[in-house]
């Protein structure tokens, strides 16, 4: 389509040219395209100019073929904020006898050029503590942890609750869910964390730890301690802390005392006043 106009990369009008499909070697551009530097140069400066300052068009870069009749201009872009980056300019031509037009004018990272990271999807992007009050996080339709609440279970507690009419849950944690659960709990608060290591104790035997139901509760509980550190937490059998209940310290004294010492070895007197008796000479006197 011949004089058909697009939109460039940076904001500005240029002729595109859709070119046949012609003979070239595989890699090397036609050599009038190669030679086309400066028409590029000046398309490239000509968008510049509306969001750059003056000279932000380098060196040229080198230029590569985008098929038998297109080729793009590298030019280095002197833009601040964009080091690294580099102005691209395809230019392209119908055939033999034809003029040089530009096709599209770009900004392209280069190899050392700074970028943001890969883009995330956001629902791959939240992380555990991040929902916060009023937030709402929809679960998938085919979320791998949850089965239908009608299909049989391997977990008694979900049996069991599934024979209560009317309180059903139209979905429940699958085993795949279940063992997800279990493989992220041992690593917060399980036995190779260091807390557990230095524990005189394990949960286990202790008084405040409350086993959940279900085939979970064979290895997993909560701690019912509010002085520990996981209180109100899921945590592993063998996890442990120093508030275990059948802790024994033996009571010391907050500071050191003397052991007291009696030196016997020498004496020192001390002089005491004079006896008088009640009344006094002038008493006796009469």
């Amino acid at each position: 389509m011949p004089g058909a106009t697009g939109r460039s990369g940076v904001g500005h009008n240029r002729t595109i040219v859709t070119p046949p499909t012609l003979p070239n070697p595989a890699g090397q551009p036609d050599p009038r395209l190669a030679a086309a530097v400066e028409p590029a140069r000046a398309a490239a400066e000509l968008d510049a100019a509306e969001l750059a300052p003056a000279n932000s068009v380098g060196e040229h870069a080198g230029v590569y073929t985008d098929g038998p009749a297109a080729a793009t201009h590298l030019f280095e872009a002197n833009y601040p904020g964009y080091r690294g980056w580099r102005w691209a300019v395809t230019v392209s031509t119908v055939g033999d006898g034809e003029p040089v037009t530009v096709s599209e004018v770009v900004l392209l990272p280069g190899p050392d050029a700074l970028v943001a990271p890969e883009w995330v999807p956001w629902d791959r992007r939240v992380r555990a503590g991040d929902l916060g009050i009023g937030d709402l996080l929809p679960t998938p339709v085919d979320d791998p942890r949850l089965v239908p609440g009608y299909l049989q279970s391997d977990d008694p507690a979900v049996e069991e609750v599934a024979h209560e009419l009317g309180f059903g849950r139209v979905r429940v944690l699958g085993r795949d869910g279940r063992l997800a659960a279990a493989q992220r709990w041992r690593e917060e608060r399980g036995p190779g964390s260091e807390m557990a290591v230095s524990a005189p104790g394990s949960c286990l035997t202790c008084g405040f730890y409350l086993p959940l139901a279900g085939s979970l509760g064979a290895a997993f509980g909560a701690c019912g301690n509010e002085y520990a550190p996981a209180d109100g937490r899921v945590v592993h059998g063998e996890f442990g802390c120093g508030a275990h209940s059948e802790v024994e310290v033996e009571p010391t004294p907050l500071a050191p005392v003397a052991e007291v010492v009696y030196d016997d070895a020498q004496l020192d007197l001390v002089p005491a006043a004079p006896f008088e008796p009640a009344g006094g000479a002038a008493d006796g006197a009469e």
